[in-house]
């Protein structure tokens, strides 16, 4: 399953002493299933069809003020679909899914748009029952043409939904509000949940011309304010330098039990920068709320400002349980320098985690060891049982050593370590053909009388190491990157890979030509995050499989093509039950880990958050975000009381 795009739900609420209820119970739907009004494919959900509103929130939470948050970059698109541009960030708070996430339980989802949803035991199509109320915030209601159209024109425009949404192979009207989708395959249980995530979009509004006369085009970039259903509308543009949201007080779904105490900001604005330095100074002065930090250096050093000493300005780190995102430095495998696996082991053995650790994050973070860091999906020591039976089918394409030696990353505990690992990469370098030669630098400064000198033996030439083929090609890798934060980690790096004769550099471009060359794979080595869920699934496929690994703009950034982590692929798609999708998933991080496709990088099991103390926040936090876009709300009592502080 997906982790939501921007780990926002796009929720509202009014206050819960004027709310009727709305909670009904689990029905039949028209082909005789029991409609569900939750989905989970971890165990049962928490909330029965009778809850009131979840018990993460505050359902009194009052209504009122502003948040605003700094991006980096630009944007230049407010497409919600189209893989082109470079999306503003908060889309995700104009439109609705059929069912939404619940922000304490993993895998688990309720009905929104859509009320309940049925399915047969064989997992062979899922049928949504949707609400009449549900409304665009034209005032147009949401049809099952509404929910087809969206889900064939998000398969057709970009691979990512082509890839997630593979095995679903029509969407059709079945009832006044109901539709259904129907699966190419049985046996698939993700589906249901990850259909239930399809965010909805107007037909209408689609099919039909702008302001200015033009037939709009969901496959291409736009910065007109698109139509929605959601909790708030765009109230202001200013194209790659901000974007102001404001809340419908019309939203349709104000009254559901899975909105109240959500979303409760008047306005949420993004304030676009070039770089983190003047975003961070404007939040130190007050023009920005909230700060999260990604950083640790910065956590430790830079949080002594004046406002923060005097107590206007809170920080905390919140405890967040959930699945590690694999971040990692991601070879290009269609460059012919990456292609063989011993290579790639070898910049692993280079990267020196231990000493960047502790000289820049101050010794916070943890290294990413799996693909599937910090949960029971995390492969360890050899395989056996269900785990060896799956991998014995694939046994003669895989590296050996997944069935003889657990997999490490290097540890460069003691002195000496990390020349033990050179050597070791060195070694490796030579099997796949690559040796190191002395070679003379042409040194700039050294004018006719210095080469003469060395002609003639009075002089010395300096030498360099040179990593180089058998056909005399270099060593080179170009880091790409799309801002700064990255360089400073990039660098010491870069020293490791010379050492041995490799030429390296950091190429940092902006945002929109990043995502260009990225989607074009025009890149050596770039520094990529990829979010996994309690429930793996389709998007495997988007992430690691063959068929994405040409498809301009997937998440196969790598481009891997390996016929037996197709193979494993399917095992997770396919998987039975918990049991068997755990064991599959430990067959897949293996294999993928043992052929060194990515660098790990590192994780932390905290999200850190600096703002300023104008918020109200529930007794209870979510077990999977902090969440203070969604379930913190502005106190204006605490804003007079800074403001008047700060005035003395």
């Amino acid at each position: 399953m997906r982790m939501r795009l921007s780990q926002l739900t796009v929720l509202a609420t009014a206050l819960i002493s004027i709310c009727p209820s709305f909670a009904f119970a689990d029905t039949t739907s028209t082909d005789g299933e029991k409609c569900r009004h939750s989905i989970s494919l971890i165990g049962e959900p928490k909330f029965g069809a009778d809850f009131k509103n979840f018990d993460w929130v505050n359902p009194d939470a009052p209504k009122g003020g502003r948040l605003r948050q700094w991006a980096n970059g630009t944007f230049d698109t407010l497409n919600p679909v189209s893989d082109k541009g470079v999306k503003a960030l908060g889309l995700g708070l104009i439109f609705e899914e059929l069912f939404t996430s619940s922000l304490d339980e993993p895998s688990t989802q309720y009905g929104l748009i859509a009320e309940c949803a049925s399915y047969p035991d064989d997992f062979s199509s899922v049928t949504f029952k949707l609400r009449p109320e549900a409304k665009f915030q034209d005032g147009q209601p949401v049809t099952p043409e509404d929910v087809i159209f969206s889900f064939d024109e998000a398969k057709k425009i970009n691979p990512f939904y082509g890839f997630y949404y593979k095995n679903v192979v029509k969407a059709e009207k079945t009832g006044d509000h109901e539709v259904k989708f129907t699966f190419d395959s049985k046996g698939n249980r993700e589906l249901p949940l990850i259909v239930s995530q399809l965010n909805i979009l107007p037909k209408h509004y689609w099919e039909g011309k702008d302001a200015s006369g033009r037939q709009r085009d969901l496959s291409t970039t736009t910065v007109e304010p698109p139509l929605g259903s959601g909790a708030y509308k765009i109230k202001s543009v200013d194209t790659s330098r901000k974007i102001v949201y404001e809340r419908d007080p019309n939203y349709w779904a104000k009254d559901l039990p899975v909105m109240r105490g959500q979303m409760n900001f008047d306005t949420i604005e993004y304030t676009y920068y070039r770089d983190r330095t003047p975003a961070f100074e404007d939040f130190k002065t007050g023009s920005i709320d909230i700060w999260p930090e990604n950083q640790a250096a910065a956590w430790a050093t830079q949080y002594n400002f004046d406002a923060l000493k005097k107590g206007y300005v809170k920080k905390e780190a919140f405890p967040i349980k959930r699945v590690a995102p694999m971040q990692a430095f991601v070879f290009n495998l269609r460059r012919k320098q990456f292609q063989d696996p011993r290579v790639r082991q070898a910049f692993n053995l280079l990267f020196n985690f231990e000493e960047t650790n502790s000289k820049l994050f101050y010794g916070l973070y943890k290294r990413v060891g799996s693909f599937f860091e910090n949960s029971e999906l995390q492969e360890g020591g050899l395989p056996q049982g269900r785990e060896l039976e799956i991998l014995n089918e694939v046994k003669s394409e895989i590296p050996p050593e997944v069935f003889t030696t657990p997999w490490a990353n290097p540890v460069n505990a003691a002195e000496g370590d990390y020349r033990k690992h050179q050597q070791q990469a060195l070694k490796l370098f030579e099997e796949a053909g690559w040796k190191i030669s002395s070679e003379p630098v042409n040194d700039p400064n050294c004018g006719w009388f210095c080469r003469f000198k060395q002609t003639i033996g009075l002089g010395s030439a300096s030498t360099a190491r040179a990593l180089r083929n058998a056909d005399g090609e270099r060593m080179t890798v170009e880091f790409l990157l799309d801002g700064d934060t990255f360089e400073r980690i990039v660098m010491p790096y870069i020293k490791g890979l010379e050492a041995l004769g490799i030429k390296a550099s950091v190429r940092v471009v902006d945002s929109s030509q990043y995502k260009q060359r990225e989607d074009k794979r025009d890149f050596d080595i770039i520094i990529d995050n990829f979010a996994q869920s309690d429930s793996p699934g389709n998007e495997q496929r988007d992430f690691w499989g063959s068929a994405a690994a040409d498809k301009d703009a997937s998440r196969n950034t790598a481009g891997i093509k390996n016929p037996a982590i197709d193979k494993l692929i399917d095992k997770v798609v396919f998987a039975t039950d918990r049991a068997e999708l755990v064991a599959a998933t430990h067959a897949l991080d293996r294999v993928l880990l043992w052929n060194y496709y990515v660098v790990p990088q590192w994780h932390y099991p905290f999200e850190r958050l600096a703002y300023w103390d104008i918020f109200g926040r529930p007794d209870k936090q979510p077990s999977q975000t902090a969440g203070p876009l969604q379930t913190w709300w502005y106190d204006a009592d605490k804003a007079k009381t800074i403001e008047a502080a700060r005035a003395k």
